[in-house]
């Protein structure tokens, strides 16, 4: 069984260079790939095409790259709490392509299944479906999505082994597994690294043959976008 683990996220990360397209995983700020992403903002890589189910925020996930002007294009489906990313939309500094969420799945798992493209209804007779085939199945029209054709997935996941397996955790699991399924290179982050054969082969969520690196990250913060408590009676 082959040792896929690397120090840290700068050996995992090392062949990524300006212009590369990357997925990277997480929901919001659930789940977000943080030593990856640091690592990029200290490579200074730039001209980045970056397909994410968010932008981040302003000083925290993908925020930082955008703020870094180190973002050329964003293919995303919830861009609501950058005001960065709003700034650079608005003045044309940076290429936007909108993607309804399923859709966004989808085109990784088409990815990750090795095809080309997929038939969706959603977008249809909308601005998604501006200059893009429609075929009409059944009666119904629907939009032909291509899959992503991405250099690098980057996820994290709670848990994985040296062999790359992955087990993620509640909201983590949202689009980490499709995307580390869709990448060239599919890099792992995790809260903690075990030997191959210690997981339960029953609990794994992504196996090994999407993962070819993985290492243990430090320092999560884990941040809320949007905090909210209860005001004490």
């Amino acid at each position: 069984m082959i040792n896929k683990t690397v120090h840290h996220a700068a050996d995992a990360l090392h062949d990524i260079t300006d212009g590369m397209t990357l997925l990277l995983g997480g929901f919001g700020l659930c789940g977000i790939p943080e030593n990856c992403i640091r690592e990029l903002v200290r490579k200074g890589v730039t001209n980045l095409t970056c397909i994410s189910n968010n932008a981040g925020v302003d000083d925290f996930g993908i925020g930082m790259l955008l703020r870094n002007r180190q973002v050329a294009k964003m293919i995303a489906s919830y861009v609501g709490e950058n005001a960065e990313f709003e700034r650079q939309l608005l003045s044309g500094e940076l290429e936007v392509e909108l993607v309804p969420q399923g859709t966004l799945a989808t085109r990784c798992l088409a990815a990750g299944y090795g095809m080309p493209a997929v038939f969706t209804p959603a977008g249809v007779g909308t601005e998604v479906a501006e200059g893009k085939e429609v075929r009409r199945f059944h009666g119904r029209d629907y939009l032909m999505e291509m899959a992503f054709d991405a250099d690098f997935a980057l996820v994290k996941a709670w848990k994985g082994d040296t062999a790359g397996n992955l087990i993620y955790r509640m909201t983590a699991r949202n689009f980490n597994p499709v995307m580390a399924m869709a990448g060239k290179i599919t890099v792992a982050e995790v809260e903690e690294l075990v030997e191959a054969g210690t997981l339960d082969p029953d609990q794994i969520h992504t196996p090994g043959i999407y993962v070819h690196r993985i290492f243990q990250g430090v320092d999560y913060e884990k941040r809320i976008e949007q905090r909210t408590v209860r005001q004490k009676a």
